[in-house]
């Protein structure tokens, strides 16, 4: 057994000490299996919450009315839930009610994916009613019982089946797949957030590319915002090649793909919901992007792009032209980094000093003349250097 398990040992010994059964369940027992990093672990109790907190002396309630503690214990903190079972579900989404029980096979039962269904006791045994080490060992995605059912418990199940393909770069079995297509139209019953987060995740695995065909072709695509009449732009993703883009580098190379303009862009990804942050962030680099298909950079194009815009940029620009040259890439932010200027604020003369200079009230010529020089400085036309600075405007203003 490896960390973070070995850590939350004691956790399950002081449930097993009071009498209860206690185990290591879901994702964090698939990744140790497939050998993946595991940041956290979820722990599944035949002791109620009620049971639980009564064991430890620190919990918060963040889930009590489906069974999930947070336990505070030796300064971490673990989600606790008790074993369950679901009675019929709402919105595709939901279940109407939890029962709680004592009988681990039952909860296990309840689970999205066979993968996902195996749990792990404190000696490392592993408890799998479902076959779920079998389908990590011929890498399929398959559903706990009739797929059918699992996805009109939850729609949700569908988008995240499409992004384990993608992070896992795992096969779907035939009857999942089936289903897939049959209740595509559910996933519209899914909130936006929640299917975000999913698309994201898939959008940086490994696999996307395989991914995304299985959306195009089971119709999910039909379902998420902004992407229903899509498919042939979509499918200009398989042209192209890729590896380390980041969620942001991802978003900008679907835009491309769909080649939407100007305000469509924007209000393509605040129907998706993305934070205002990060839909600024891609707008900028779609703009350089369009900039730099169509010429090089130029110093003034580093200077308003900035470091990270300059990286992202280049990076799509060649995933777009099938190269691959990280020495541009360094070349681009060297010469980004030898700038004179990094901002306006770094400017050796203020909007007081052109007042001084020309005797004039404040108004538009004062935004364009430090625009000018802003420019001239970045493209080396003059030195950073007030006495300088006013010479070249002097001169300028005789021509």
């Amino acid at each position: 057994m490896i960390e973070p398990f070995l850590s939350a040992l004691p956790v399950l010994q002081k449930l097993a000490d009071s009498g209860y059964e206690a185990y290591f369940v879901g994702g964090s027992v698939r990744d140790f299996l497939l050998g993946k990093p595991i940041s956290d672990v979820d722990i599944a109790t035949s002791a109620t919450p009620d049971e639980v907190k009564k064991v430890f002396s620190k919990t918060v309630d963040i889930g009590i009315e489906h069974g999930t503690i947070l336990v505070l214990y030796r300064n971490s903190s673990y989600e606790i839930t008790t074993f369950r079972t679901e009675s019929e579900y709402q919105d595709y989404r939901r279940p109407k009610e939890v029962s709680f029980i004592r009988n681990l096979k039952d909860d296990l039962k309840r689970r999205d994916f066979t993968m996902n269904a195996i749990a792990m006791d404190q000696s490392g045994n592993l408890i799998d009613p479902f076959e779920g080490q079998k389908a990590i060992q011929e890498k399929i995605i398959k559903t706990v019982g009739q797929a059918e059912e699992r996805f009109q418990e939850d729609a949700l199940r569908m988008m995240r089946a499409v992004r384990f393909i993608s992070q896992l770069s795992f096969s779907i079995e035939s009857q999942t797949l089936l289903a897939l297509e049959n209740l595509a139209p559910l996933l519209g019953k899914i909130a936006v957030e929640r299917k975000r987060a999913e698309l994201e995740k898939l959008l940086i695995g490994p696999n996307c590319k395989e991914a995304i065909n299985i959306l195009l072709n089971t119709g999910l695509y039909r379902y998420l915002p902004g992407l229903d009449n899509q498919k042939e732009q979509l499918k200009k993703l398989f042209r192209l090649n890729w590896n380390s883009l980041t969620k942001n580098e991802m978003w900008a190379l679907v835009l491309y793909c769909i080649n939407l303009k100007g305000k469509e862009i924007e209000l393509f990804l605040r129907n998706w919901k993305l934070a205002l942050k990060d839909i600024r962030e891609i707008q900028q680099v779609i703009f350089f992007l369009e900039s730099r298909l169509k010429k090089d950079w130029e110093p003034y194009d580093l200077y308003l792009a900035k470091r990270d815009i300059i990286v992202s940029v280049e990076k799509l620009f060649q995933v777009i032209n099938g190269t691959s040259e990280a020495r541009i890439i360094d070349d681009l932010v060297k010469s980004y980094d030898r700038l004179p200027i990094k901002e306006r604020g770094d400017l050796g003369v203020t909007g007081n000093d052109l007042l001084a200079w020309f005797n004039q009230e404040a108004g538009p010529w004062l935004k364009d003349s430090l625009l000018s020089i802003e420019r001239a400085i970045v493209e080396g036309k003059v030195l950073n250097e007030k006495n300088k600075i006013k010479e070249w405007l002097m001169e300028c203003n005789q021509k």
